[in-house]
C-alpha cells in the first residue's frame, strides 16, 4: 500500500496516484486482456509496430 501525505491537497495526490499506476502498467494490460487476440494477429502487430519505430527512428 502507498502512502501520499495529501495536506489537504487532493489534487496532487491523485494526479501522484494516477503516475504510479500507469507506471505499474496495469491500464495497458488492462486493455490488452480486454478482448482475446489470436497468436497471430498479435504477431502481425508486433511486427506492424517495429517496421513504425524503426522508420521512426531511422535517420537516413
Amino acid at each position: 500500500m502507498t502512502k501520499v501525505v495529501v495536506n489537504g491537497n487532493l489534487e496532487s495526490a491523485m494526479k501522484k496516484f494516477k503516475v504510479k499506476v500507469a507506471k505499474s502498467g496495469v491500464p495497458a494490460e488492462l486493455r490488452k486482456r480486454k478482448h482475446y487476440e489470436k497468436p497471430g494477429v498479435r504477431r502481425r502487430e508486433a511486427k506492424k509496430e517495429m517496421i513504425r519505430n524503426a522508420r521512426k527512428h531511422h535517420k537516413d
